[in-house]
């Protein structure tokens, strides 16, 4: 391995140790070798750390520091600091990788020079295992196709819920002098939708991308994920989210960003919006917060653009309905039945 590898995986850990194992191990076991693995436990109690220190104790590829708690894009923020490669890849420490992923990206972004490397992933859960897979086509695009065939659809690709290009960080590979650019403006304290604060910068500044048709990434998808905790919390972070992706995308220069971040908006307040009024439901004044959101200037414009019968589901569609006009009595009434 040269002084200097060619790739840098960074991995956040924080209470994860039954998972952990499977994780580094898949790491391990890429058939490329040129890399790093940058372990950042963000100040584990479960034993995780220790099964870092362990790790990092038996390959000297393996590099672990240790923080105090400060979320998940601290702990990738922290990891890049102390990266060295021309490239750089996430791994969520519960989710693992197929052995070839590696190689297969790293090979297109060496041979085709491009500033992004993508692949699908598969969603597995429980019972089952769903291929996820990006909508515009496999290959190497450059910056006039990006333009033309990837930017127009990549947050909405035309079926709401389903976007162009996965918004996730961990099934891509960034060259490093673009991601150093974008990283560090997502608010650490966002939670849940945070990747695409980076990933879709990063892809309107690239030069070029590489789309694999593989799915080499798998996502553990559980009960108990951030994407299935919500509480009130959860409203302050939309708008803080809303909010970053109006400083970081100007319209004035891609202009076919406006509707798919209006489609994205409304995206995520139904993804969030019944949980959270589901469990604050008996706090005091919870109409009140509801309007609030539902008058918020982005989420206003969002529901005003969305059109019912582009949503799927009937509870979805109902949902569009009251948040459009602020009916929380009637949105109460759908989340109960």
């Amino acid at each position: 391995m040269s002084t200097k590898p060619f790739l840098s995986v960074i991995v956040p850990v924080y209470n994860v140790k039954p998972y952990l194992a499977e994780c580094l191990d898949s790491i391990l076991a890429q058939t490329f070798t040129d890399f790093e693995v940058l372990l950042i436990d963000d100040g584990s109690t479960d034993g995780s750390s220790a099964l870092c220190d362990e790790y990092a104790g038996t390959d000297s590829r393996i590099r672990c520091f240790h923080k105090e708690n400060g979320g998940h894009m601290s702990a990738r923020q922290e990891g890049f600091r102390n990266a060295s490669g021309t490239y750089i890849a996430f791994v969520d420490s519960d989710d693992w990788i197929h052995p070839a992923m590696y190689e297969r990206m790293c090979a297109a972004a060496e041979e085709s020079g491009a500033d992004m490397v993508c692949c699908n992933y598969t969603a597995v859960t429980p019972e089952k295992q769903i291929e996820r897979r990006d909508v515009c086509r496999p290959g190497f695009y450059n910056r006039s196709e990006l333009e033309a065939q990837v930017y127009p659809t990549m947050l909405f690709s035309g079926a709401f819920f389903h976007f162009g290009v996965s918004p996730s960080l961990c099934n891509k590979l960034f060259r490093r002098t673009l991601l150093e650019k974008h990283l560090f403006h997502v608010p650490r304290i966002i939670k849940l939708g945070e990747d695409g604060l980076a990933v879709y910068p990063c892809l309107l500044d690239a030069s070029s991308a590489y789309v694999l048709p593989e799915s080499f990434y798998y996502y553990r998808s559980s009960s108990g994920s951030l994407t299935h905790t919500m509480d009130r919390g959860r409203l302050a972070e939309n708008r803080l989210l809303f909010d970053t992706y109006g400083k970081l995308i100007d319209l004035s220069v891609h202009p076919c960003m406006e509707k798919q971040l209006l489609s994205y908006y409304a995206y995520q307040c139904l993804l969030t919006f019944p949980p959270v009024f589901r469990a604050i439901q008996g706090e005091s004044g919870v109409k009140k917060t509801f309007r609030e959101e539902c008058f918020y200037p982005p989420v206003k414009r969002a529901f005003r653009t969305v059109r019912i019968s582009d949503v799927p589901g009937l509870h979805n569609k109902a949902y569009v309905l009251c948040i459009r006009h602020g009916l929380y009595g009637l949105f109460r009434f759908f989340l109960a039945h």
